[in-house]
């Protein structure tokens, strides 16, 4: 038997309700530049623990917005890249991007915006 279908007040819901948090959307965002290893996000993300990472991942990939690659070599080997329907979230996510590089100017000045850029 089926779920009833969820009702959301708005879509907007919907949307958080697979990318929301604070390690999500970034995730996200690193994979629309290629396919990243574990090891690779936990580098990127240096706040983030293994723990953490790993069930923001799992969770991703059971909403379809990502897809785990395991190459069956020794040592193990896999991958995370997004999805062709997670591919659909590369705009939004950019969107962000720009917004919050615009939200750090605006709060904390231009030297922030570059200092931040440099460090990249």
């Amino acid at each position: 038997m089926s779920e009833p279908p969820k009702v959301y007040n708005t879509a907007v819901e919907a949307t958080l309700e697979v990318i929301g948090g604070k390690w999500k959307p970034v995730i996200l965002f690193l994979l629309t530049f290629g396919k990243k290893r574990n090891g690779e996000l936990l580098r990127m993300l240096p706040a983030v623990t293994q723990k953490v990472l790993t069930q923001q991942l799992k969770e991703l990939e059971k909403d379809g917005v990502i897809v785990r690659i395991s190459h069956n070599t020794v040592p193990p080997k896999v991958e995370y890249e997004l999805s062709e329907y997670g591919w659909s979230l590369k705009e939004i996510l950019h969107a962000m991007c720009r917004w919050g590089e615009a939200h750090i100017e605006r709060t904390y000045g231009p030297e922030a915006a570059e200092k931040r850029l440099r460090k990249e």
